[in-house]
């Protein structure tokens, strides 16, 4: 597997309230909408750009769950995961 060197972009509107990940600078061909989460692909059906509207619920949900489940203690942790 190839390593990629380069970072992905994250931006955050806070006026509309959308986190946006660009993983590829790939040219975008089309979109879906799973929920609240819009993904753009290229031709080759490559995952090129990551848009979450109502970020801020989102997350908030998200950390709920994790909370609910225990998964939170690895993002929480006091030590690190990987040292």
């Amino acid at each position: 597997m190839a390593k990629n060197n380069k970072k992905n972009k994250i931006s955050y509107e806070s006026e509309a309230d959308v986190l946006t990940v660009e993983a590829s600078s790939k040219p975008i061909d089309y979109a879906m909408e799973i929920g609240n989460v819009v993904v753009h692909f290229t031709k080759k059906d490559e995952p090129v750009l990551f848009e979450i509207l109502d970020a801020s619920k989102f997350f908030t949900k998200a950390g709920s769950i994790m909370k609910k489940s225990g998964a939170s203690r690895f993002l929480y942790n006091k030590k690190p995961i990987l040292a």
